[in-house]
Order: C-alpha cells, then sequence, then structure tokens
C-alpha cells in the first residue's frame, strides 16, 4: 500500500539562516509576507523591543537597536580601539586615519567622510537660518546646532565625559576633551608630523607652515591665523572684558590672562 505524504509536509517553513554574528536573519520570502501583514494590520513591525517598545520589520534591526540599551559595542577599530554598535559606523570612523574623504560638495570643493555630513554641509550654502534663539539674536541651519547653543544660556551641561566626569554644553566640545583622555589624535600635519585632535586644530597649526592669516580686524587691518585671536584682539579696540575674577571682580579680554591672574594674585580662587 502507498504512503502519501501529509500535505502539511509539503510546505516547508522558510529557511533561516545566520549572519556572521549568529543572529538568526529571516528569509526574504517570510520577510517579505511578514511586511504585507503588518500593511494589512497597521502594525509598524512584527520584532519589538522589550525595554522602549520601538518596532522593526526584521529581526536585525531590533538587534542592532537592542545595543543602544545593552550597550553592546562589538565592532572595534583596529587602529585606536574605540568600539561601535554597527559595522556601517565603524566603517566611517575609520576614514579618519586613512583620511578618506568620499564625499565632495560641488559647491566649494570640501570633502566628508560620510553623505550625512555633506548634507548638513550644503545646508550652509543654502544661507537659509531656519533654527533662531528665543534667548537671542543667533540663528542656526540646523536644529542641533541650536539644541547645544540653547544649553549656553540655560547652564545646561549634558554632555558628561566617562573618564573624568567633566560636563558640556555642546557634544563637540566633549569629543574635543576626550581626546585629552584616549590620546586619540587621529589629524596629522604632513609638513612636521604633529597630530591633533580635531580638523580644526590642524588646520590652525598648518597656517604656521603656510602663513595665511584669513581673520582680519575690521577696527585696524590687522590679521591673525584663528578666529579666537582676532576676537579677542577686537576687545582692545571695544574694551569689551567678558572674563571677571570671582575674587576680587577684575576683568580681562581673555580666559588665558584671568587664569594668569587668579594663579598669580589670587590663588584661593584658582583652587
Amino acid at each position: 500500500m502507498e504512503v502519501h505524504e501529509d500535505k502539511q509536509h509539503q510546505f516547508q517553513k522558510p529557511h533561516r539562516f545566520t549572519n556572521e554574528e549568529g543572529d538568526a536573519v529571516i528569509s526574504q520570502t517570510e520577510m517579505n509576507f511578514t511586511q504585507k501583514q503588518a500593511g494589512r494590520t497597521g502594525v509598524k513591525g512584527s520584532f519589538t523591543c522589550s525595554d522602549c517598545g520601538k518596532s522593526y520589520r526584521d529581526k536585525i534591526n531590533l538587534t542592532r537597536h537592542m545595543r543602544v540599551h545593552t550597550g553592546e559595542r562589538p565592532f572595534t577599530c583596529n587602529q585606536c580601539g574605540k568600539r561601535f554598535i554597527q559595522i556601517g559606523h565603524l566603517n566611517v570612523h575609520m576614514k579618519i586615519h586613512t583620511g578618506e574623504k568620499p564625499f565632495t560638495c560641488s559647491q566649494c570643493g570640501k570633502s566628508f567622510r560620510d553623505r550625512s555630513a555633506l548634507k548638513e554641509h550644503q545646508l550652509f550654502h543654502s544661507g537659509v537660518r531656519s533654527f533662531s534663539c528665543d534667548q537671542c539674536d543667533k540663528t542656526f541651519v540646523v536644529a542641533s546646532t541650536l539644541r547645544d547653543h540653547l544649553n549656553i544660556h540655560t547652564g545646561l551641561k549634558p554632555y558628561i565625559c566617562s573618564f573624568c566626569g567633566k560636563s558640556f554644553a555642546r557634544l563637540y566640545t566633549l569629543k574635543v576633551h576626550q581626546s585629552i583622555h584616549n590620546g586619540v589624535r587621529p589629524y596629522v600635519c604632513f609638513d612636521c608630523g604633529k597630530s591633533f585632535a580635531t580638523t580644526s586644530d590642524l588646520k590652525k597649526h598648518q597656517r604656521i607652515h603656510t602663513g595665511e592669516k584669513p581673520y582680519k580686524c575690521s577696527h585696524c587691518g590687522k590679521s591673525f591665523a584663528d578666529l579666537s585671536a582676532l576676537k579677542t584682539h577686537e576687545r582692545s579696540h571695544t574694551g569689551e572684558k567678558p572674563y571677571q575674577c570671582s575674587s576680587c571682580e577684575k576683568s580681562f579680554v581673555s580666559s588665558s590672562s584671568l587664569r594668569a591672574h587668579m594663579k598669580k594674585h589670587c590663588p584661593k580662587s584658582s583652587n
């Protein structure tokens, strides 16, 4: 007697593959079915984060998202040891060490390591400063810059250094500060070999070699290699002295002058 195979075995469950991390990856057929079902029911995704409730259409994206909660950073830079949540983030970071900047602005020729940085840069060419501070007259091209600026008015310093606990109003300032601890100085001067934590510091340094002084005083015409030096100089014309000693209330044109004063004349206030 011939034995007939059970009909239910004629429809095999789609095979699940695994990626390099050992996570199950659903097949394209199963993913398409899930997406169709989600569309019918109005459900955003079938894989939901148990910590925050955010949903995803596939398990890979949920796995990546969960690293935000767990703190897991499985991808490590073999140059400086910095760790990342996603391989894409590591690939972008590696361009710091290689110097690769494949995304170029068609208007000014400036290059960037990733596409998102280029898009943000291109907003500055538009001249549209859509984000205004309600505390002062400053305007900004992108919302993130405005958010960091508002911290100056509120005194909020949400960016905390994991090494020493010092806090900062701006994320960029924190990243620059952390280079003191981790010793990462990826930007190298090809003229003398000196390395720097940021591109802006490298550019300032390179003007020593080129002799370039692009910042000119509107009062006397004197030129300077960096913007901060120009601003300090202009105070000699305006009389502005924004840095005040907390002990004797004497004011200074620069923070370095204030520090020198506190060290020599008001040692108690510098402790």
